[in-house]
């Protein structure tokens, strides 16, 4: 609808079209039409009153999909909604999952980094939240044509290993090694409250950890190799509930000596400098501070290694395009990383970007578990499940436990991540456990259960998917349930353009709320107009799923 009514513009006034997309408004009513477009902003170039130019302007506007009236500054269009509906659902029917794709980055790659889980410690909640952005961006890049390459970067060297190691071999060699997630946190947390209480046992740990940066101790190297590949092993289960895989995965231990052959490049070069014995580079000319690359001893820090892979990540895939999802206590630390690499002239320092995402918090303030630190990830997950099986249950008495398990787990997905993207990506959040499994609101278990009430009503129906789309009039709860379908597309664009997932999240709850208001008014089975009513309550759900889809939720058929 939109885009007749910017064609209509084109030859009328002395803009582009995306000058012109950019003035369309929505009225505040519909008595005012569907879209309006205000005449104020050419009143300087044409030398002229609005509400002249307004008068002239819909003179020259030639269009059979639209109405013209003017209203002051204001020319309203109307357009003919019947013929936009029958167009519209046919349209959606004909498309189904491709319905709202764009082509706008067809040819074009791709690479998305996001998740970065550490080896030998917790994968925890804020885990979700940057792993559920990563994800939802990653689906957004692909939905308007673009190959996307995910990427995880996942630290596996470091103090917390060392930790980690000390604290096995010290305080529980005898137990088994496990790719479980809770168990292996356990050994962390035993071993930060173990240093906490005596300082002096920190001097164990610095020897294992120079062990095993020089890699001169053999048995220490098995056991981190082993305990690393459990670390790893057990992200699967998470990452495939969380429905995201990815397509290649860095490691710290990777970076340590591309991370300083680049410090002592630099130091050569000249942009970085030996201050103290430690290799810097002074970014306070730029309000960036400094950055340590190598230390005294010319151990490796993050800053070299990050540099590292940026390169790496060019020299594998050599693209243009790469975005990096970090947290946003990294924010500062990125934009030195950006500039580090405009000093570097690297070839990609203009396409490395970086989007943050803020913290999340529980209703009783920060999170803490038995952790000491996040909550984990596995209890967070059961937790929600079983406020979810409740609520099933109250639905659904007799359930088998297998279903009952499968369905409680998506409908938990769905909350956790819901409630994770609707906001802005760089705010703080709180969430809300038993808000989020509601099914009513705006919650993701609300949007799963509009899509299986949709999927009801076409069971119920029997459904024919060739039955003919004509309606001779529509009532205002179905126009408005058309106009919500119709705006998908752009929706897709906007959260492309501004790289947040929220704007099609948001977009899902108005839909089925749309959905379920005309659910409310209009009858469907049996009525009159069964057969457009079907139609359009088909198109609901296909749209519906589009949109899920992009948010790496998935739909349920009953609930």
């Amino acid at each position: 609808m939109k885009k007749e009514v910017v064609n209509s513009l084109k030859t009328a006034v002395p803009l582009s079209e995306e000058e012109i997309e950019k003035l369309i408004e929505i009225p505040p009513s519909p008595d005012f039409g569907d879209f309006a477009f205000p005449c104020f902003s050419l009143a300087s170039k044409l030398k002229k009153n609005p509400a002249d130019i307004a008068k002239e302007t819909a003179a020259k506007i030639k269009s059979k999909e639209l109405r013209v009236e003017v209203k002051g500054a204001y020319i309203n269009f109307f357009v003919k909604r019947e013929k936009l509906a029958e167009n519209l659902v046919q349209k959606i029917l004909k498309e189904k999952e491709s319905f709202g794709r764009l082509n706008i980055g067809k040819g074009e790659k791709a690479l998305v980094e996001f998740s970065q889980t550490n080896t030998h410690k917790a994968f925890h909640v804020g885990h979700i939240r940057g792993t559920s952005i990563g994800e939802s961006l990653s689906r957004i890049y692909e939905f308007i044509g673009k190959k996307v390459i995910r990427a995880n970067y996942n630290g596996d060297t470091g103090m917390h290993i060392a930790k980690w190691i000390w604290c096995y071999k010290k305080y529980h060699p005898k137990e088994k090694l496990k790719d479980d997630e809770s168990w292996i946190a356990s050994i962390y947390v035993d071993a930060a409250r173990r240093l906490a209480k005596n300082k002096k046992l920190q001097k164990e740990v610095d020897i294992i950890n120079k062990k095993l940066e020089d890699k001169s101790d053999n048995s220490l190297n098995r056991l981190w190799e082993k305990t690393r590949i459990l670390s790893i092993k057990s992200w699967k289960k998470i990452y495939k509930e969380l429905n995201t895989k990815f397509d290649v995965c860095y490691f710290e231990s990777e970076m340590e000596k591309p991370g300083k052959e680049i410090a002592k490049k630099l130091l050569d070069e000249g942009i970085a400098k030996e201050s103290e014995g430690a290799v810097i580079i002074d970014l306070n000319e730029y309000h960036l501070g400094v950055w340590v690359l190598l230390r005294t001893d010319e151990t490796v820090l993050y800053s070299a290694k990050d540099l590292a892979l940026a390169k790496r990540k060019y020299d594998d895939y050599g693209l243009r395009d790469y975005l990096v999802v970090v947290g946003d206590e990294q924010k500062f630390y990125f934009q030195q990383l950006k500039k580090i690499l405009e000093l570097m002239d690297a070839p990609f320092k203009d396409k490395y970007n970086f989007i943050t995402f803020g913290m999340v918090r529980l209703p009783t303030g920060k999170m803490s578990s038995r952790t000491g630190e996040n909550v984990l990830y596995s209890d967070f997950i059961e937790e929600i499940k079983k406020l979810a099986e409740d609520g099933i249950k109250k639905r659904e008495p007799k359930i088998s436990k297998k279903e009952l398990n499968k369905r409680a787990l998506l409908i938990s997905i769905a909350a956790i991540k819901y409630s994770m993207l609707k906001q802005d990506s760089n705010k703080t959040i709180i969430f809300n456990p038993k808000e989020s499994v509601k099914f009513e609101g705006d919650t993701g278990p609300y949007l799963q259960y509009s899509y299986a009430r949709a999927s009801s009503i076409l069971r119920k129906a029997k459904r024919k998917s060739n039955l003919k789309i004509k309606i001779d009039k529509l009532d205002e709860k179905e126009f408005e349930l058309i106009k919500k379908l119709n705006e998908f597309p752009e929706v897709v664009l906007k959260s492309y353009q501004d790289m947040n997932p929220s704007h099609i999240a948001n977009y899902s709850y108005q839909l089925a709320k749309l959905f379920n208001e005309f659910y409310h008014v209009c009858p469907v089975i049996n009525s009159e107009k069964q057969n457009f009513r079907l139609s359009l309550v088909e198109a609901f759900r296909i749209v519906l799923k589009n949109s899920l889809n992009l948010l790496g939720i998935d739909v349920l058929e009953e609930m």
